[in-house]
């Protein structure tokens, strides 16, 4: 009777003896999950942002506010009972109460100077949006204030309810001047209620 050959332990835990992988299985492979990677923080963002944002040419702060000084000038008439009353609220305007008088003796100045600001700024393609803005701006300020001069020559109201009309008008001009000369100083885009809206939906479809 033939005897089979003893094996060795050595053989027997060799990987490839067939017997060794049949006793011991390899284990089976560890699956591992991927969690997304976190993505980069907002703030990374909108601080590169803000820091590559380029500061308003002295040029363009210039130019817009220049621009409303033409609505100051056709709408100083307004201030005209407010001025007389209150002498003291005169003072700021004294130096340019020369240049608005010379203004105003030129004939037809008003029609050209607005002309002058919407094909000269407003639909020149060669000026920045920021100043081309300023300037519609400045031109819808001042068709806002000659529709209170056309109601009261169809209406023609008394003499309070117009000196009521002048004051509050006028200290709305003024307002809106000190508001839109201070952004336009500073590099800032002026929002007038309700004219910003309008002269941005216009500068659109210009």
């Amino acid at each position: 009777m033939a005897t089979l050959p003893l094996l060795r332990p050595s053989v027997l835990r060799h990987p490839n003896n067939p017997l060794h992988r049949k006793l011991h299985p390899p284990p089976p492979h560890s699956t591992h999950l991927k969690f997304p990677q976190p993505s980069k923080p907002i703030t990374s963002t909108m601080s590169v942002s803000a820091s590559s944002k380029t500061p308003t040419p002295a040029a363009d702060r210039l130019m817009s506010a220049a621009s409303y000084c033409f609505p100051l000038f056709n709408g100083f008439q307004y201030g005209r009972f407010l001025l007389s009353e209150y002498p003291i609220l005169a003072t700021p305007f004294k130096p340019i109460i020369p240049v608005v008088s010379a203004y105003h003796s030129i004939p037809y100045a008003s029609f050209i100077s607005f002309f002058a600001f919407y094909l000269g700024i407003v639909r020149n393609p060669s000026v920045s949006r920021h100043v081309r803005f300023n300037a519609l701006q400045a031109l819808v300020l001042d068709v806002v204030l000659v529709v209170p001069m056309m109601v009261q020559q169809i209406l023609s109201p008394g003499l309070n309810l117009t000196i009521l009309g002048y004051n509050c008008l006028f200290v709305f001009l003024v307002a809106c001047f000190a508001y839109a000369l201070g952004c336009s100083v500073l590099g800032k885009t002026p929002y007038l209620p309700f004219i910003a809206e309008a002269a941005s939906r216009q500068l659109d479809y210009s």
